[in-house]
């Protein structure tokens, strides 16, 4: 080969070289700017019995700011106190209107002792980062903020404005963010629609990416305060019946209780893009459910997954208990909370009533307990679950796109959440809301909420590379 030759053929190949050599490091630095927002975020109390959202909303706005973001496109509003919410802009040329990025900054509480490791010091071990709000969801407050502080630094100019509203009380309470923000500044956060990062994430199987979820339906959250008085007298003279006795009864026959069966056009649209991507017996079943009617031998297997009965079912649980007021004494009450998880297109009063029908005793008072009021109203709202959103083009496609490059194979597959999320409020709003992130579950592995939660190591730094090449591909299509 000539010197010439040679030449040319290293003009060729050594700026692809140096362009991957540039493109893994700029990968790399990226990894250990989302470690490090990661293990900051766990390691701020955002319980409600902590230190609440402020501390994490002033720290984040303080990453921003020191990232490159000006003053006047940071911002941190609510209603004062330890329930503030963080909103950024990340400005584009304005030939589109934004898109809104959210994502809550409160977790559930967890106890030290119930954990074989702190909840609240982040740990890397075994190939897992381990701490409370690992798997919900500060795994993608620091995905997502990674994400704007890289386009910042890149200089990059999408064709629409990008906000991110990181916000509080989503776990519980009752100061909202993203509630307070559209009531009261909907001017930083109005959009075309909104992405929000607490769902939509990739299914694992043995380690293998099986399908990839575009949640964009959700369940209604509804709590039911079950009460039983009686006047209760000594313990040495003991009746048949008492207050904690009607309780148990009237618990057992909740958990017992199948609410109706029902899909709707997305929980359809899941279980027919299951079935195509299923081995033969698990299609068969999958294709009985969606029978008309169902298939009885498919829907009782079907009922048997607790995640699919989750899919297809209004779902009720017991998941606080007290009673009695001495340990020699007969309980004058006896109380529980019933967490139900409600299909669209129902209501909390509707689920009230067949409470009331299934528990089948008029010394058992089913109340509805009122979050926002802290209060227990005789009848519960009539709010139906809202209609999923129309399946985007510029949501879509992309995801498409680089989940078939991420994890090729792998299916993505309309979805419905099982639990309740932010998005409530911005679709009651008029602002589509989807939810995707990319972050790897084992099928058999979700503890959100749950004790030691955790997330895996390659399955945190994959999702920060999807979402940085989805977000991209979002706001630049054409």
């Amino acid at each position: 080969m000539t010197i010439r030759v040679c030449a040319a053929v290293a003009a060729l190949i050594c700026p692809l070289i140096f362009a991957a050599a540039a493109a893994a490091a700029d990968r790399q630095d990226s990894h250990q700017l989302a470690r490090d927002l990661f293990k900051q975020l766990v390691e701020i109390k955002t319980t409600e019995s902590g230190l609440g959202s402020t501390p994490a909303a002033e720290a984040m706005a303080q990453r921003l700011r020191d990232g490159g973001f000006a003053a006047e496109d940071v911002h941190v509003v609510g209603p004062g106190g330890r329930k503030q919410n963080l909103v950024a802009r990340l400005k584009g040329t304005g030939r589109k209107r934004p898109v809104l990025l959210i994502g809550h900054l409160d977790v559930v509480e967890a106890l030290r002792e119930d954990w074989t490791v702190d909840p609240f010091v982040f740990l890397e071990k075994d190939g897992y980062f381990y701490g409370r709000g690992t798997q919900d969801m500060k795994d993608g407050i620091a995905i997502m903020m990674t994400t704007l502080l890289r386009l910042r630094a890149e200089g990059y100019k999408p064709d629409r404005d990008i906000i991110l509203a990181l916000t509080a009380d989503e776990e519980g309470g009752t100061a909202n963010g993203v509630d307070w923000l559209l009531k009261n500044r909907r001017d930083l956060v109005d959009a075309e629609f909104v992405l929000n990062h607490d769902g939509g994430g990739v299914m694992l199987e043995d380690g293998r990416a099986v399908q990839v979820d575009l949640t964009a339906s959700e369940k209604v959250y509804a709590d039911f305060d079950l009460t039983v008085t009686n006047p209760g007298g000594h313990s040495s003279v003991p009746p048949r019946e008492n207050a904690i006795y009607s309780l148990a009864r009237a618990l057992d026959r909740v958990s017992s209780h199948d609410f109706a069966f029902e899909l709707n056009n997305v929980t359809r649209a899941y279980f027919e893009h299951m079935a195509k991507h299923a081995d033969a017996a698990r299609a068969a079943v999958l294709r009985g459910i969606l029978q008309t009617p169902p298939d009885p031998a498919a829907l009782k297997q079907i009922s048997e997954d607790p995640i699919y009965n989750a899919v297809v079912r209004t779902t009720c649980v017991a998941t606080r208990l007290s009673g009695g007021h001495a340990n020699n004494a007969l309980p004058q009450t006896a109380r529980a909370n019933v967490n139900c998880r409600i299909l669209p297109g129902h209501s909390p009063e509707e689920v009230r009533q067949e409470l009331v029908q299934v528990v089948g005793d008029p010394i058992v008072k089913v109340r509805y307990y009122n979050f926002l009021t802290e209060q227990l109203d005789e009848v519960a709202p009539n709010v139906r679950g809202y209609a999923p959103p129309p399946l985007r083009p510029d949501v879509v496609k992309p995801l498409e796109r680089v989940a078939a490059k991420m994890w090729p194979g792998a299916p993505v597959v309309p979805a419905m959440a099982v639990g309740a999320s932010d998005s409530i409020y911005t679709n009651a709003a008029g602002l589509p809301t989807y939810m995707v992130s990319g972050t790897g579950l084992p099928r058999d592995d979700f503890r959100a909420h749950g004790q030691d939660e955790r997330l895996g190591v390659q399955a945190f730094y994959d999702a920060v590379d999807f979402f940085y090449d989805y977000l991209k591909a979002v706001v630049s299509y054409r």
